[in-house]
């Protein structure tokens, strides 16, 4: 890997662990409120912020690495991908309905975290080729 693409993955994760760790925080303080605008479960938005901090902690650890190691940035990016399609699913199977602001909000984060999927897997794979 070259120190480009080094740098490259841990940019990507130490971005990550940020916006994992700002989403946690705006759901754990505000996971009412946004319930009300959303009609997504308080509960949901809730939980969703506890289990981003741990992860936002474990990405912001990888992102200081040298080198990352490679089943540490795979795994974000299979969470990542879980959480995308979690994103989705539970809305399209009716587990949970949002209103037209909590569709919104739900499409607005997964696209985030699907640029980050992309980002982050083209990072890894230039990787692996190297390594």
């Amino acid at each position: 890997m070259t120190n480009n693409e080094h740098a490259s993955l841990k940019l990507l994760l130490a971005l990550d662990a940020a916006t994992c760790a700002a989403m946690g925080a705006v759901l754990l303080l505000g996971s009412t409120p946004i319930a009300r605008v959303t009609e997504i479960p308080v509960g949901l938005l809730f939980w969703a912020g506890a289990i981003l901090i741990p992860i936002a902690a474990f990405m912001g650890i990888s992102s200081r690495t040298t080198p990352v190691p490679v089943w540490t940035a795979a795994l974000i990016v299979l969470g990542n991908l879980l959480w995308l399609v979690a994103s989705i699913f539970l809305p399209v199977a009716g587990l949970i309905a949002p209103n037209a602001l909590g569709w919104a909000f739900l499409v607005g984060q997964a696209g985030v975290v699907a640029i980050l999927v992309k980002l982050e897997f083209d990072a890894l794979r230039g990787h692996a080729i190297v390594a």
